[in-house]
């Protein structure tokens, strides 16, 4: 009886020795790294999927696939995170830039009323655009102001409160008195 058995095992080992053999099944990683090779799988796998279901290499190559494709997807992502970045940086730099000019335009406002109300006085503003520096207008542009002169005796010509008469051509207020009402007839 052993040797039968032992006949019917070398049998057995013989034909397993003569079987066709499968080949290797490649890996995700070697799918991953050459295109081309996973391209032949998944079209291979694609023809007869119900024989192919289960088939390593084919679970293999569906693997490599959504790796490839999250990879893909991650670029994506940071090329469009990169864009969105440059963009935000471009916005800042405007809004910043406007906000500048925006400033420069209400110093520039806050200079020009500045000097027009020293003008009034006859003195310039300062270069620096701070206040009276000491420096005055030409003749020729000095605003006329009337500015009462002392009496005979030493008492100002008008006190306060007292009407002055309307001037030609100065920038001050006036108090012009009202008009004084008619009786009825």
């Amino acid at each position: 009886m052993t040797r039968q058995l032992t006949a019917l095992f070398l049998g057995i080992c013989l034909l397993a020795g003569c079987a066709e053999r499968t080949p290797p099944s490649r890996t995700v990683t070697e799918f991953v790294d050459n295109p081309l090779l996973l391209e032949a799988a998944v079209v291979r796998c694609a023809k007869n999927r119900a024989e192919t279901r289960y088939d390593a290499e084919c679970i293999n190559a569906r693997e490599a696939v959504n790796i490839v494709q999250a990879k893909e997807e991650a670029l994506r992502r940071a090329e469009l995170e990169e864009r969105s970045e440059r963009k935000r940086e471009a916005l800042r730099r405007t809004q910043q830039a406007t906000a500048e000019a925006r400033r420069r335009a209400e110093e520039a406002e806050r200079l020009r009323k500045e000097a027009e109300y020293l003008a009034q006085f006859g003195a310039l503003p300062s270069p620096e655009g701070g206040a009276d520096s000491g420096a005055t207008l030409s003749e020729g542009n000095v605003p006329i102001a009337v500015v009462p002169k002392a009496s005979q005796d030493g008492q100002p010509a008008a006190a306060y409160g007292d009407v002055l008469p309307p001037t030609d051509g100065g920038n001050a207020p006036v108090a012009v008195p009202a008009p004084e009402e008619e009786p009825e007839r």
